[in-house]
Parts: structure tokens; sequence; C-alpha cells
């Protein structure tokens, strides 16, 4: 058994896909026999830096796992209190997630103070590591945070690639793992009964916060497209999740196309207990991405079996075989279209036995072997 800390969101904060994934590693650090504690964010962006409703969850805490809420992103002191705290645990091994450069000050400081102990092992879960949308003081920030860290893993070739324009540092990529943690798939029948969606629709699903670099706004263009095509009668576009900038855009697009009366839109935070209702309500799931890393979505879709349209960015393509897991679109409305019908063409049936035994590749056992491995090395 080894004594291992996670350093990144979880609860109470609503992170998204770090907080399901930060926990989800915990359960499986803790079925490997391993005693596991996650230091989260008692702040984690200053407000006027966060760009949803709220940052904290309405859910209760996850009974099974030591959370404490410790870190502030922006208070110095904090950060040297809370690394001195966990450098005399004595962790045998820190796994720390880094996906923005604002947070390399705090996360650099806290992990250099935890290597004065002089055991332990600190692996770094790159997300990215040269951001969406860049700012000022970007690479400096990373670089302070890189240099005390032991080895990293990646999840795309992309974050591996950038990684590596920093350090030459031990570097494992490992796909990321399903998203097994929100329960099992309904009957689409029941799922869309739970949302009031009519069981009759062809329902295709943009899920995940809504960002710029996610390109609804192209998969927005591309349904005013397959609107005047008599093949995509009865397509709809389900949006759920919350809009992380003006979404004057977005409704811009919708009243100039006339989209109301083909689009769902569910824009509120999508509770972790609600999630498994919109995958399982999809035929589809779109990933109309400008650019990327990799995508949360989509171990999100293997899990519940839904082929996806991914766009050929990043490293989307690399995680979803071509005419197999789904379909590989070019980043522009009339590609995206087509690839929709041909989606619909071919039917879900086409895809599952793939999507069933690809989804086999992305156990989290993978990847507390991988960190247990970077730290033996």
């Amino acid at each position: 058994m080894q004594n291992v800390i996670i350093i990144g969101p979880a609860h109470p904060l609503r992170g998204g896909g770090l907080s399901s994934f930060n926990e989800r590693l915990a359960r499986a650090h803790q079925e490997a026999g391993d005693r596991v504690t996650i230091y989260t964010f008692s702040l984690q962006y200053p407000g006027f830096l966060f760009p949803g409703t709220s940052q904290y969850s309405s859910e209760p805490a996850p009974a099974d796992l030591n959370i404490k809420v410790r870190i502030n992103s922006v208070n110095p002191l904090n950060w040297i209190s809370v690394g001195n705290e966990i450098k005399a645990l004595q962790p045998d091994i820190v796994i720390v997630r880094y996906w923005l450069p604002f947070m390399g000050p705090s996360l650099g400081t806290i992990l250099r103070r935890i290597k004065r102990n002089k055991h332990t092992k600190i692996i770094a879960i790159a997300d990215n590591v040269i951001p969406h949308e860049s700012r000022p003081g970007d690479k400096q920030f990373t670089a302070y945070f890189i240099k005390p860290v032991d080895a990293f893993i990646t999840m795309s070739e992309k974050v591996m690639k950038d990684l590596r324009l920093f350090t030459q540092k031990k570097a494992v990529l490992v796909p990321h793992p399903l998203y097994d943690n929100f329960g099992n798939q309904v009957s689409k029948s029941a799922a869309r009964q739970h949302l009031h969606i009519n069981e009759s629709d062809n329902i295709i699903l943009f899920f995940g916060f809504i960002r710029r670099y996610k390109g609804l706004d192209m998969l927005l263009q591309a349904m005013a497209i397959l609107k005047n095509d008599p093949r995509a009668k009865q397509i709809r576009l389900l949006v759920a999740g919350e809009f992380y900038e003006d979404r004057k855009t977005y409704d811009d697009i919708i009243q100039q196309n006339d989209l109301a009366g083909q689009l769902i839109l569910r824009t509120d935070f999508i509770a972790d207990s609600e999630v498994k209702y919109y995958l399982s309500a999809a035929d589809f799931v779109i990933q109309p991405y400008r650019n990327a890393t990799q995508s949360g979505v989509t171990p999100l879709a293997y899990h519940f079996e839904k082929p996806m349209l991914v766009t050929n960015v990043g490293g989307l393509p690399d995680l979803v075989p071509d005419g197999k897991a789904g379909l590989i679109a070019e980043p522009n409305p009339a590609d995206i279209a087509s690839h929709i019908l041909k989606l619909y063409e071919l039917g879900e049936d086409h895809f599952l036995p793939h999507l069933r035994s690809e989804k086999k590749k992305y156990s989290w056992s993978v990847l507390v072997d991988t960190i247990k491995n970077l730290t033996t090395d």
C-alpha cells in the first residue's frame, strides 16, 4: 500500500471533467490498495476569471473519498502552508493535474515545498501545456510548474509535443480512461422521457462547457445547412452545457437562421447525476472542435457506447477510428453537416461492435500502473 495524494479540482468544486477525473482516479488507487487523499481548492479562480455561474457543486460530497479543501490559487502564503502540510505527510506519490498556466505559480510553489522531504515522487498529469487561449506569462508559469515534477503523463500526442518544448523529463502517453462514474446507460426512451424530449426525434448531442475552441458556432451553422436538406428531417441538436463565454454569438446564429425549432438548449450546469440521461438520450455525440488536445467527452461517449463525430484537429482523430467508433470531419460547417447525414445513413448499429471493442483499451488500472511505474523507473 502506498500513500497517494492527488492535487487538483474535486468536490465541492464543479470542475466538470477535472473533478470527475480526479475523484475517479482516487477510487482507482483505492481499488489498488492505496491510501488516497485529494487536496482541492478553497479558491480555484478569482471571480473575475471564472466564466460560469458558480464554481461550487450543490451535490453531496462523495462519502468514499478523503478530500481536503485547502488550496487558494492566488495566496502565496497559502501555497507555502499547503506545501509544508503535504511535505510533512511524507506521501509516496503526489499526482498533480496541470491544465492551465494560471495554476503554475501556486502548484509550482506547493510542489517545491513537498520536494524538500526528499521522499515524495511527483507525477503530473498534463491536460494542456500550451493553453487553448493564450495569455501573457503562460510560458513562464508553465516552466515554473514543470521544474519540481519528476515525470509526466499526457493523454494525447499533441500535449506530448507541447511538453517537449519545455522539458525532456520522463513522460508517457496514456489514453484518457473511460468516465464510468456517472452510472450505467439507461434506455433511450427512458432518458428522453426524463429530459422531456420527443422520443421520435433524431437527436445529436453537443455536451460540455461552451467555449469558442469547442466549435458550437460551427455546429449551429451546420444545422442551418441541414435545415434545408430533406434527408435531415427530424434531426435536432441537444446542447447540454453551461456557457463559459458570452452567448450572444450563438444566439445571433440561432436567430439569423431561424434554428430554434431544431434545437434543444439545456445550457445550465449539468449535474453529475443527470449526465447519464443526456448521453443515453442521444443517437450520436458531436465534437466540432476548432482545436483540441484531447476531450473528456470522448471517453464519456465510449462509456455510454455512443458513436461520435469529431473534427480532424489535435488528438481527437487518434481516439475515434474513422468509420468504426465514429466519423472524422474537417472543422467547417459544410463538412460537419455532411458527416452528420452520414452518421444517420450508417446507423448506430454499424458502430456498436467497434465501440465495444475499442472501449476496452481505456481502463483506469492502466493509468494507475503507469503512475506507479514512473515512480520506480
